[in-house]
């Protein structure tokens, strides 16, 4: 028997709201692409893609949709867009021009893994000092258990909650904080993304590596760029949707088999969704190095782009801007938290003059995880989403180790 409480929203029916959405990014769209009126000024300060996101959270917090109860973020734009667009966004990306990104990326994203251990720790300190009882109990439990969002996903979340046996309630309080502080914290490198050239110059840094990229890869669409058949347009599903199909087949079998070992487990493998991204991923670079990368000229990375902004809308839905002032002390907790985190990121971006990109990508490829870190990625340039993507995944097979260090340290700091 279904004993789950009946949606209250007022739109309920998932083809009435992916109508909605699609409305709703076709509005945003139109009006971001206004060359007269107000509309040009009003872009020029508010991102179209922060909206993309934004607006659909409206919906969900004046409860005109749940976002929660609709199937259209799980399994529909996170299961099935998301690989189909790593497929197709990965298939034009150039391989040698990414590699040249360097080692600096990767120290940021394990620098941005460290940088939440000790910001769970400062912010621990501090709570206990300001609002004893906000730390009180086990509220460590639950620290432990966002760090494992934090630093990998909601599987290592899952792992946490369990290992540490955390009550449900306190459970459940600290996947409202991963949702409203690390979703805001999204939004805002959305923000800061689109204004990424002029912070790269103030402080700095070097972006040869990431603007050489950018125009080799505009030079090889221009190249190839042709008008699209119907011919061109099905082989591009074909790909991306036969990719997505194959990668759940194999995923399947695969995690359950990674699963009867415990060095497996604790890498994520045993998580189906993590062979999907890793395998539509490395699917789409094997096919980057044949004839197929032609296929951008013929739209296949705006048909990637289209998917990834409808995974936009569908992960702003999951957002309640009300609940944001619930718990104002275990949501302050959380913001000194990630507070930590980006002051600690962006003192080493500082000290390693690294382009602003490094620093978006080892931050959100964390907080985000695999299912966000390429739609932060793709601001920059929609060939870059596969960068988040591989990154996001790296989080899953560190993310239980780390989050369980934060709750041994956290739960000794308690005195539990």
């Amino acid at each position: 028997m279904d004993n789950t409480a009946p949606s209250s929203a007022l739109i309920t029916n998932d083809i009435v709201l992916f109508g909605l959405i699609a409305a709703t990014l076709g509005a945003v769209f139109w009006t971001a692409s206004r060359e007269t009126g107000p509309w040009k000024k009003f872009y020029t300060y508010v991102p179209a893609l922060l909206l993309c996101y934004f607006i659909p959270g409206i919906y969900n917090s004046v409860g005109l949709i749940d976002g929660a109860a609709s199937k259209l973020y799980n399994p529909v734009a996170s299961r099935v867009l998301l690989p189909a667009a790593l497929v197709l966004l990965t298939l034009t990306i150039d391989l040698k021009g990414v590699l040249k990104l360097g080692p600096k990326l990767l120290v940021m994203y394990a620098a941005a893994s460290i940088s939440v251990i000790l910001g769970a720790v400062v912010a621990f300190a501090v709570m206990d000092f300001l609002h004893p009882q906000t730390v009180a109990g086990d509220t460590w439990g639950g620290m432990a258990a966002l760090a494992g969002s934090w630093i990998g996903g909601g599987a290592n979340m899952m792992a946490m909650q369990v290992a540490f046996d955390v009550d449900q309630t306190t459970f459940s309080q600290f996947v409202v904080v991963d949702v409203a502080v690390g979703y805001v914290w999204m939004a805002v490198l959305i923000f800061l993304a689109n204004r990424a050239p002029a912070i790269d110059a103030r402080t700095g840094a070097d972006t040869r590596a990431i603007e050489e990229l950018k125009e080799r890869l505009a030079s090889f669409q221009k190249r190839h760029e042709r008008v699209t058949t119907l011919t061109d347009l099905m082989v591009i599903l074909a790909i991306a949707f036969g990719t997505v199909g194959l990668a759940h087949a194999v995923a399947g079998p695969a995690s359950t088999w990674f699963g009867a070992f415990a060095w497996a487990r604790q890498v994520s493998l045993h998580e189906p969704f993590v062979w999907v991204v890793v395998l539509s991923t490395f699917v789409g670079l094997g096919l980057s190095l044949t004839r197929a990368r032609a296929l951008d000229g013929a739209g296949a990375s705006k048909i990637g782009s289209l998917f990834l902004y409808i995974l936009i809308a569908c992960i702003g839905m999951q957002m309640d801007i009300g609940k944001l002032a619930d718990r104002p002390w275990l949501l302050a907790l959380g913001v000194i938290w990630i507070l930590v985190h980006i002051v600690l990121l962006a003192l080493l971006a500082r000290v390693l003059r690294v382009p602003f990109f490094y620093f978006a990508m080892g931050s959100q490829s964390n907080i985000g995880g695999p299912a966000s870190a390429p739609v932060v990625a793709s601001v920059f340039h929609p060939s870059l989403a596969p960068v988040g993507a591989l990154l996001g995944a790296l989080g899953y097979a560190t993310g239980t180790v780390a989050a369980y260090v934060v709750g041994i340290v956290l739960r000794s700091m308690a005195g539990a």
